[in-house]
């Protein structure tokens, strides 16, 4: 499999900025603590433990709740007609600015290379336990995965489904959550290269790296 690797660079070169809207999680009234062009940061720490910039809180029935900014970058997009009045669930009410750096792109375009097992629902999720005690062993080793063999444990509503992956042999080359996570449907888990793609992967990550560094 092949992909236009100068298409595909010079597509993020112009496109180097991603919206990302954030909306309201339930009914209240909603009082912004941020400003329009204000920069704010994402979550930080070791396990993401400290919560990102305040962006708005929301109220209802007396109950307040703080709603963090998930992403780092710059305010826009600020209803000024909703400060202090009553929102719907699901109001759209500012964007973050996020400006993609290297390894995001790195990881946009593998999703175009690398076998994707994505999240089937919403849910947590953990490595099998017999891929968590490979990487917890070896952790740099290229795992071999199999069709059928069980990689993923979905838990949800107290009970445990095991996923089991259905696309040709590779080699486990990105996990995209840490094993516990809640994890949005539709998003990616782990990406699997075929073993004879392997060296065409890695290939393209060192020249997206070499070319960005020279933005």
């Amino acid at each position: 499999m092949g992909i236009n690797l100068n298409d595909l660079l010079r597509h993020y070169r112009s496109h180097i900025f991603e919206d990302y809207q954030v909306e309201t999680p339930h009914t209240g009234v909603i009082s912004y603590k941020v400003q329009d062009g204000q920069t704010v940061e994402g979550p930080s720490g070791e396990w993401l433990q400290r919560p990102g910039t305040l962006l708005y809180i929301i109220e209802r029935e007396k109950n307040v709740k703080k709603m963090y900014t998930s992403w780092n970058g710059q305010v826009t997009g600020i209803r000024p007609d909703l400060e202090g009045h009553f929102v719907e669930a699901g109001e759209v009410v500012l964007s973050i600015r996020h400006r993609l750096d290297k390894n995001e792109i790195i990881d946009r375009i593998l999703t175009q290379v690398l076998n994707i097992l994505r999240a089937p629902q919403q849910a947590r999720y953990f490595l099998s336990s017999d891929i968590s005690a490979k990487l917890g062993k070896h952790p740099e080793c290229r795992i071999a995965i199999e069709p059928g063999d069980e990689i993923v444990i979905m838990s949800l509503m107290k009970r445990d489904t095991a996923i089991s992956y259905k696309e040709a042999s590779g080699v486990l080359y990105k996990v995209y959550f840490r094993s516990g996570d809640i994890v949005e449907q539709g998003s990616p888990l782990l990406g699997i290269c075929p073993s004879d793609r392997l060296q065409y992967v890695q290939e393209v990550v060192q020249r997206i790296r070499t070319d960005w560094e020279n933005m």
